[in-house]
């Protein structure tokens, strides 16, 4: 570790989602977004690499010796987000098109908003989703 990088070299970020089945989500996220399957784990948590970052997708679950006072749940209202994953893509017409043909269900189709156009869907567990095009 170093003062520039305190994480040390090498270091990779891992984002977590909590999801109700990890089958369904592993099959989501790789069928319909192209996340590559790396391992999964008992049926409760599994391992996916996803445009350059980690994807940890795992079942809820109760406080444990490492994180005593935290409980893992799924979004409980898809309406009310605290987060979102967000991919910036060169044509968001041509990926609106090519991910509604895998499966994804959007909230409404692309918005132009001048400098981006952007269009959000959700996972199957609720969790916000959106493709944007810049410029």
């Amino acid at each position: 570790m170093t003062e520039q990088d305190p994480l040390g070299e090498g270091a990779e970020l891992t984002l977590l989602l909590v999801v109700e089945e990890v089958e369904r989500a592993r099959d989501f996220y790789r069928d319909v977004l192209g996340a590559e399957l790396h391992r999964e784990y008992g049926g409760t948590s599994a391992v996916l690499s996803l445009r350059g970052v980690w994807l940890l997708l795992v079942t809820g679950g109760g406080p444990t010796p490492g994180k005593p006072t935290v409980t893992f749940a799924t979004p409980d209202d898809p309406d009310r987000a605290d987060h979102q994953l967000t991919f910036r893509v060169p044509d968001c017409q041509a990926a609106y098109a090519a991910l509604r043909e895998r499966g994804a269900e959007f909230l409404a189709p692309p918005q132009d908003r001048g400098g981006e156009i952007r269009a959000f869907f959700r996972d199957p567990d609720g969790h916000l989703l959106e493709i944007s095009q810049v410029g």
